[in-house]
């Protein structure tokens, strides 16, 4: 298992459409993806779950992947919530 803990600066944080894009490209993935923040774990390949833990800008997030391309795979979820998600 490895994990990375990084910062939403996405200015509206994970809301529909980011969190979407997002949903689909860990999907891509065979490695357990899951974002960890203020004590909350949630599936990072769950639209739903991502939505319902209210992930804000400024909140830090941990990335954890665990699998056959677990170091792809957080990669890939750090690259893009450093980049805000495809957003500014």
């Amino acid at each position: 298992m490895v994990s990375k803990v990084t910062k939403v600066v996405n200015s509206q944080g994970f809301h529909m459409r980011p969190a979407t894009v997002f949903v689909g490209e860990m999907a891509k993935f065979q490695s357990d993806i899951n974002l960890v923040c203020e004590g909350k774990t949630v599936n990072a390949k769950s639209l739903m779950n991502i939505i319902a833990s209210a992930i804000k800008c400024g909140m830090e997030v941990e990335v954890t992947a665990d699998g056959p391309d677990e170091e792809a795979a957080l990669a890939k979820a750090v690259e893009m919530i450093d980049n805000g998600l495809g957003e500014d």
